[in-house]
């Protein structure tokens, strides 16, 4: 009589549990570097406000030949409620790149494939929009007297950004295009592309809820989230979205898969 032997499962070693938290840190620490790089390369481009500013009514009188709603229009109410507009620029200021790296790292321990792909496209917008800036300097609503727009994040608070005479920490005539709704909107696709059913559209509302706030606090004009969107769109065309793989087969599917490959093939024959 036999004894069947028994595997007994190896422990598996700390240094590969510890690989994938690595690779996980990596990916997190390319994505910071991404965004820093941004802010470092806009601070390059910096100096042209003068024409920052002319290039801001120009963009001004445009949305008016185009009938686009009055930004100042969209302001007006956070002006007499505090408390909105308080929360509006926490919006701006907090939620922008949290949201995406919460989004990254959801994609990147379920959805690999799809994290590649939103990692790239964020990295292709993200260039794109600093070649616009290095080309087309434009002051924001705000900074622009012609728009009657106030800075709700210097009135009400928070704030991101100093004065901008003596701010060197940012560029603040680099608003076109708006990379607040531009990543918000990248995020959005991914997670549309990644889940089901008909809330998954539910994930727009955030560049929605984004481009009303960037032009609410006088960040960015409409046209800045027109031209963000456009220019993903682009991207997402040299970047086509991965396939889905195929749903795993679940353990009685898998048996009977098994079995019909297993099965000796069956004669006819035929009646005499």
């Amino acid at each position: 009589m036999e004894i069947a032997e028994l595997a007994v499962p190896q422990p598996v070693a700390p240094g590969r549990r510890a690989v994938p938290a690595r690779r996980a840190a990596r990916e997190l620490l390319l994505v910071a570097t991404l965004f820093l790089l941004y802010k470092v390369a806009r601070m390059a481009v910096a100096g042209r406000v003068s024409t920052a500013l002319a290039n801001g009514e120009s963009i001004w009188h445009i949305e008016r030949l185009f009938h686009l709603p009055d930004e100042a229009a969209v302001q007006h109410p956070l002006l007499a409620h505090d408390l909105v507009a308080h929360l509006a620029n926490g919006y701006y200021a907090y939620v922008h790149f949290p949201a995406t790296v919460i989004t990254l790292s959801w994609l990147y321990l379920r959805h690999p494939a799809h994290y590649l792909w939103t990692r790239r496209v964020l990295a292709c917008l993200t260039a794109a929009a600093l070649a616009l800036h290095l080309l087309v300097p434009l002051a924001p609503p705000r900074l622009t007297a012609l728009t009657g727009l106030v800075d709700t994040g210097r009135r009400f608070g928070p704030t991101v950004y100093g004065p901008p005479d003596t701010d060197t920490l940012s560029n603040q005539y680099a608003a076109m295009p708006s990379l607040h709704v531009g990543w918000a909107l990248a995020v959005a696709v991914a997670l549309v592309a990644v889940t089901r059913g008909r809330l998954r559209w539910l994930w727009l509302a955030h560049p929605l809820v984004t481009l009303l706030v960037v032009v609410a606090t006088g960040n960015h004009y409409w046209l800045d989230g027109v031209v963000a969107a456009v220019m993903l769109g682009v991207v997402h065309l040299v970047l086509p979205t991965p396939a889905e793989r195929p749903e795993p087969l679940s353990q009685p599917q898998a048996t009977a898969a098994t079995e019909r490959d297993l099965s000796p093939p069956v004669r006819r024959t035929r009646a005499r």
